[in-house]
């Protein structure tokens, strides 16, 4: 199965961002993708002046209503960060949505790790998620969600395995800063490597952001690197693949369950 990431820049206007995942979506359709990934927070880049909670919707609104009629156009599945109004009228959740080729909500996904490090801190705009992430099917293929920082956690991406992922996205918008490019890209190799599975990051672009939206097959090899510009890049997921990585490293099935629960 053919996989786009989409690298780009959100801008503050929602209806914006919606026409730039229209088009993004018909060319990668047109390249033969099956399954689209936007950034987090692709529905609108927050500020000061419009923080989180004046960007926010239910999943039933306008925004993702607009990329349901996007993947119905295409017959594609869609990924993409948004912000989802919770109980906490001041701070909303950071989610990842996956909308089916028909228009459905295949799996809605709210942030369990906020950013609250490096200068950052995510919990005072957002509210964090508290149920585990979800695995949902793309044409038969098991893909598992995350967002962003849930790249420095193992145990997520370990549960996802346990639970028949056999490709994790992450919508991300992973800033710029000193070694954090190398952190990325390491942890998305490193995420792959240690459960076999594929693993892919499609992030932002721009003054805050670092970019290099990247996929690794589940031996690490890397299967696809977007730069530091705005780039759609795609990647194919192979069931084959899986199994003759797990076949020559059955890392998995070595795991010490006798000690380690």
């Amino acid at each position: 199965m053919l996989v786009a990431l989409a690298q780009m820049k959100a801008s503050s206007d929602k209806g914006a961002n919606l026409e730039a995942a229209r088009r993004c979506v018909h060319q990668a359709a047109g390249r033969g993708a099956r399954l689209v990934v936007f950034p987090e927070m692709f529905m609108a880049a927050p500020s000061q002046a419009q923080p989180p909670s004046a960007l926010a919707e239910p999943l039933s609104g306008g925004f993702v209503h607009g990329l349901a009629e996007v993947a119905r156009e295409t017959g594609s599945f869609v990924a993409c960060g948004v912000w989802e109004t919770s109980q906490d009228a001041a701070r909303p959740y950071n989610t990842a949505v996956v909308v089916d080729a028909e228009g459905g909500l295949a799996a809605a996904y709210r942030k369990l790790h906020l950013f609250d490090a490096l200068n950052v801190q995510e919990s005072r705009t957002m509210h964090p998620g508290a149920q585990p992430p979800p695995v949902c099917e793309v044409d038969g293929l098991r893909v598992g969600i995350g967002i962003c920082y849930d790249l420095r956690f193992p145990e997520f991406f370990r549960d996802l395995s346990e639970r028949g992922a056999e490709l994790v996205i992450l919508p991300s918008a992973w800033y710029a800063g000193s070694l954090k490019e190398d952190h990325w890209l390491t942890l998305l190799r490193a995420r792959a490597i240690e459960n076999t599975v594929y693993v892919a990051g499609a992030n932002q672009v721009g003054d805050a952001f670092c970019g290099r939206s990247a996929a690794f097959d589940p031996f690490g090899v890397v299967l696809a690197d977007a730069g530091e510009t705005e780039e759609l890049v795609t990647f194919d997921v192979r069931a084959d693949r899986i199994a003759a990585v797990r076949k020559k490293l059955p890392s998995l099935a070595h795991r010490r369950r006798d000690v380690f629960a």
